[in-house]
C-alpha cells in the first residue's frame, strides 16, 4: 500500500541526498561508467593538486578487485596516491567528505566545473558497498593525517570512524584516496585505458602508473620537467553577468559605495574611464548602490551584453597546453610519422575568454584504418571520450571538403582538438561533447584549416619523395652501364664513379620527411 501524504507535506533534502537519488547526473549511470568516472574523478583532482601548485605530477593508481558478482558487478577497492599540495588537516573531511564543498569555486580555468566530482566519487562507493573511505594527506609538515569515515548523507557531513596521526619523517606531501565500489573494469577496460593515454598526451609533465585489476602495469612515462603555468583566478567580465549575479556582487559592498567603485573593482578589465563610460551609454546616473532598484538592475545588465566599449577578457590567466607540449605528448603516446600542431589567438564568448589549441596527425599508432579519420577531443586539459557525434568539432571535421586538401594514403589520420577556458561550453551535465557556440566553432574551424593546409603540403611532398624514388630505381638500372659506355667514349682505364651524382640528385629532390 503506498504512503500517504498531505498536500502539505513537504521535505528537504540535503546535497548529498540529492546526488544519492540522482546520481547518474554525475555520470554514474551504471556499474561499468561508475568505475570509469571514479577514476577520472580523482586523477583530476590528483592533477589540479599539482598542476597548480608547479609541482610535476607522480601519480599511481592501484584497482584491486575484491568480491566477484556476475549479476550485478564486482566489488573493486581503489587507491589513488599523488604527490600534490596535500590537503590542511582542518579541511579534509569537508573536502572529501562534503557535496559541494570545493576549491573550485572561483572563476578559473579548471578541471572541474562543480566541484563534486570526487566526493560523488566517494559517496557511489559508500551506496553500493557500505564501506567506509579513508583519506591520507600532508601539506609536508611535521604529520600526516588519516580519516576514515562515511559520508552522513541526510546531514552532508562526514561521520568520522577512525582518525590516525603519524610523524612525517620524510617530508611527505600529497593526497592518498582508497575507497571500494561496485563496477565492471572487462566492459571499461577499453576506455580506462584510453582515459590514461591521452590524458598523458595533454600531460606529459606527468608520471602515472596504473595497475589494473588483472595485475597488468600501465606505465605513462614523464616527457619533460616543464610545466604549463597555472591558471589564474580571474574577476567575471561584464558581458557575462545577469541580475542575480550583479545583484550577489553589491551585497559585498556597503550601502554608499557608488556603481563606478564596482564596476572597477569587481569586474575582470575595467578601469575608471570604461565605468564612466559605459554608465553614460546605459544612461544610469552613478547612484550608491542604496539608491538602486531592481528596475536598475535589470537596465544596467541588459545594457552590459551590448556594450562593446569593455576590453576582451584577459587569455593570460588560462593555461594552455601548448604547441611544443602538445607535440611532444603527441609523439611519445603515438610516434606518428607527420604532426603538426597549432594555437589559435585567444577568443571570448559570454565574457569568458578561451583558447583552442589543435593538432594533426598521420600515421603512427593512431587508432583506425587506413584512410580513416579518428577524433580526439579535449576541455581543459581532460579527454572527452563519449558522445563524439554530437560535439562541434565532429560536426567541423564531418564537413571539411577534402578536394582542396591533398590527404597522404596509406595510414589513418588523427585530429587532437583541445578547449581550454574558465568555463567550457558544455551541451550536458555529463561534461562529454563541446556545444556549437558560434565563437568557438569558427576558432576551431580555423584551426582545422591551417592544419589540413599543412598536411597538404606534407602530402605533396610525400608523392614527390615516391616518385623520385621510383626514378632512382630506374635511373641505377642503367647508371652502371652510363658510366661504361663514358669510360670507352673518353678511351679512359676506369669507369667514372656515379656516387657523386646519385648524392646530387638525392639533395636535389630530397627523400627526408618533414615532421
Amino acid at each position: 500500500m503506498a504512503l500517504k501524504t498531505s498536500k502539505d507535506d513537504f521535505q528537504e533534502l540535503s546535497p548529498s541526498e540529492f546526488f544519492y537519488r540522482n546520481r547518474e547526473i554525475g555520470g554514474f549511470t551504471n556499474p561499468s561508467r561508475a568505475l570509469y568516472s571514479t577514476l577520472r574523478e580523482l586523477i583530476e583532482n590528483s592533477l589540479d593538486a599539482c598542476e597548480l601548485h608547479k609541482i610535476k605530477p607522480s601519480i599511481q593508481i592501484h584497482v584491486l578487485q575484491q568480491e566477484k558478482d556476475e549479476e550485478e558487478g564486482n566489488i573493486y577497492k581503489i587507491r589513488i596516491r599523488d604527490n600534490g599540495s596535500g590537503v590542511p588537516q582542518d579541511k579534509i573531511l569537508s573536502a572529501f567528505g562534503k557535496v559541494f564543498y570545493s576549491s573550485k569555486y572561483f572563476l578559473r580555468q579548471s578541471r572541474g566545473t562543480f566541484g563534486l566530482g570526487g566526493t560523488m566519487a566517494i559517496l557511489y562507493g559508500q551506496i553500493t558497498t557500505q564501506t567506509p573511505i579513508v583519506i591520507t594527506s600532508s601539506t609536508g609538515d611535521d604529520e600526516i593525517w588519516s580519516y576514515k569515515f562515511l559520508i552522513d548523507i541526510s546531514r552532508n557531513k562526514p561521520k568520522v570512524i577512525d582518525k590516525k596521526i603519524v610523524s612525517n619523517e620524510t617530508g611527505w606531501k600529497g593526497t592518498i584516496v582508497e575507497l571500494s565500489l561496485l563496477g565492471e573494469y572487462s566492459r571499461i577496460t577499453h576506455k580506462i585505458i584510453s582515459y590514461l593515454k591521452h590524458t598523458a598526451v595533454v600531460t606529459p609533465y606527468a608520471e602515472i602508473s596504473f595497475i589494473d585489476p588483472v595485475g597488468r602495469l600501465f606505465f605513462f612515462n614523464r616527457k619533460t620537467d616543464d610545466l604549463p603555468n597555472p591558471p589564474k583566478i580571474v574577476k567575471p567580465h561584464p558581458h557575462g553577468i545577469d541580475g542575480e549575479a550583479f545583484r550577489k556582487i553589491m551585497q559585498k559592498h556597503s550601502p554608499n559605495t557608488k556603481l563606478t567603485n564596482i564596476l572597477q573593482n569587481e569586474f575582470h578589465r575595467v578601469g575608471e574611464k570604461t565605468a564612466i563610460n559605459f554608465l553614460k551609454y546605459a544612461n544610469m546616473p552613478n547612484k550608491n548602490i542604496s539608491e538602486i532598484e531592481l528596475e536598475d538592475i535589470i537596465l544596467i545588465t541588459k545594457a552590459m551584453q551590448t556594450y562593446d566599449g569593455f576590453l576582451a577578457p584577459s587569455s593570460d590567466v588560462l593555461s594552455p597546453i601548448s604547441e611544443k607540449m602538445l607535440k611532444e605528448g603527441i609523439i611519445k603516446e603515438f610516434n606518428p610519422e607527420f604532426v603538426r600542431t597549432v594555437t589559435r589567438p585567444s577568443s571570448s564568448y559570454s565574457g569568458h575568454p578561451f583558447i583552442v589549441e589543435a593538432a594533426i596527425v598521420y600515421g603512427g599508432t593512431i587508432s583506425g584504418e587506413r584512410g580513416e579519420i579518428s577524433l580526439y577531443r579535449y576541455a581543459n586539459k581532460i579527454p572527452l571520450l563519449f558522445d563524439e557525434g554530437s560535439d562541434v568539432s565532429n560536426k567541423i571535421l564531418s564537413n571539411v571538403n577534402w578536394s582542396y586538401y591533398k590527404k597522404p594514403s596509406g595510414a589513418p589520420l588523427g585530429f587532437f582538438i583541445h578547449i581550454c577556458s574558465t568555463k567550457i561550453p558544455f551541451r550536458s551535465l555529463g561534461k562529454e561533447f563541446i556545444a556549437d557556440v558560434p565563437e568557438v566553432e569558427r576558432e576551431i574551424k580555423s584551426a582545422v584549416r591551417i592544419l589540413l593546409r599543412g598536411l597538404s603540403i606534407y602530402a605533396r611532398k610525400i608523392e614527390k619523395t615516391k616518385t623520385f624514388k621510383k626514378r632512382l630505381v630506374t635511373y641505377k638500372k642503367y647508371f652502371d652501364k652510363i658510366a661504361e659506355f663514358s669510360m670507352r667514349l673518353a678511351e679512359e682505364d676506369n669507369a667514372p664513379n656515379m656516387e657523386p651524382l646519385i648524392l646530387k640528385v638525392r639533395e636535389r629532390y630530397g627523400t627526408e620527411e618533414e615532421s
